[in-house]
């Protein structure tokens, strides 16, 4: 059984539903198209995703979502997020490029509490791409701390935050 999640998108700009559902593979390649062609990764970050992946192996191995406009045949994908159980963390969120401020990616932060708390978590960390954190601090995660760069990988020092799961 699929758990999903339907909400209302509180946008003029685009009306209908945003269905939240269980990742599956063939949304893999869209996956990585999202995250490679992501504008918050251009220009010093690019190196960071340029020839990152997104495979099915990881879409079976942890719990990834998928937010798409319930009204599109085609099943774009909006946005996801990916949350690693052990240890707890939130590991990727990416809403697709023109979506950004219409409250997809509160969504998909909101159902990854609702899936943190029916694992039975009480807290999931996330390491910031430094110009998400305040995004993350908006949504309600508290700085923890800063995780060193760890060039060639990484060559800038990100924020460390943790959601607190009631």
């Amino acid at each position: 059984m699929r758990k999903m999640l339907h909400m209302q998108l509180g946008s003029t700009s685009m009306r209908g539903e945003i269905l939240i559902r269980r990742a599956v593979a063939r949304d893999v390649k869209r996956l990585t198209r999202l995250v490679r062609g992501s504008r918050a990764y251009e220009g010093q970050y690019a190196g960071m995703v340029a020839d990152y992946r997104v495979g099915p192996d990881y879409v079976e191995t942890h719990r990834v979502f998928v937010a798409v406009d319930a009204d599109d045949s085609t099943g774009r994908v909006l946005g996801f997020y990916s949350l690693v159980l052990m240890p707890p963390e939130l590991d990727l969120l990416f809403v697709e490029n023109g979506m950004q401020g219409r409250g997809i990616g509160r969504l998909l932060v909101a159902h990854m509490k609702s899936e943190a708390c029916a694992a039975g978590l009480d807290r999931v960390r996330v390491v910031s791409h430094p110009p998400a954190e305040g995004f993350y601090r908006s949504v309600g995660a508290l700085l923890t701390g800063t995780v060193s760069a760890n060039p060639p990988a990484v060559a800038w020092d990100r924020p460390e935050l943790e959601f607190l799961i009631q």
